[in-house]
């Protein structure tokens, strides 16, 4: 795998810690965060391409697609908070080699893409405790932060999903 790496990811956060972590790993990498700033980049010689699910205007998939068209043989990890079946076999369809959800770490990635394996840490199963926060994360964010909402769609109390949310986010 040559050394060059596209990351399309609207979280600026996200966005910047894993360039950094395939930085410190000896890659090069080009950013975008929106197809917009995708387009922008126009052709470059990328061996691996990460694209995000959902992006601000308009979806991953269009991302992929647009990739596969300028370079058939890139690979292709598409990222996601909010797994389906239907995205995930749409993305490989479309050419992605793996759709992978977040969380997710670079070593994981980095193997998707055809590199180097893993660390068996990084293949271990998630804690109950770390599964609900993500799903509790994923309900407040398709309530626009709305606790009260989340907590009437979790069918929990309010004060309980307070409670939830004050503690940290738990360990793999």
């Amino acid at each position: 795998m040559s050394d060059h790496l596209l990351i399309v990811e609207d979280d600026e956060r996200l966005r910047s810690q894993l360039a950094r972590a395939f930085r410190g790993r000896g890659y090069r990498v080009s950013e975008a965060g929106s197809l917009s700033e995708l387009e922008a980049l126009g052709r470059a010689d990328w061996s691996g391409a990460v694209v995000d699910l959902r992006l601000p205007d308009g979806s991953g998939l269009d991302a992929v697609r647009r990739l596969r068209e300028r370079d058939g043989g890139l690979s292709i990890v598409v990222l996601t908070g909010y797994g389906s079946i239907a995205n995930a076999l749409e993305a490989v369809r479309l050419g992605a080699a793996h759709y992978l959800t977040k969380p997710v770490d670079v070593d994981q990635i980095l193997a998707a893409l055809g590199g180097p394996a893993p660390r068996a840490a990084a293949t271990e199963t998630p804690s109950l405790e770390r599964v609900e926060w993500e799903h509790i994360q994923r309900v407040l964010h398709d309530c626009d932060g709305n606790v009260s909402r989340a907590a009437r769609v979790l069918g929990i109390h309010r004060r309980t999903l307070q409670r939830k949310l004050s503690y940290r986010a738990p360990r793999r």
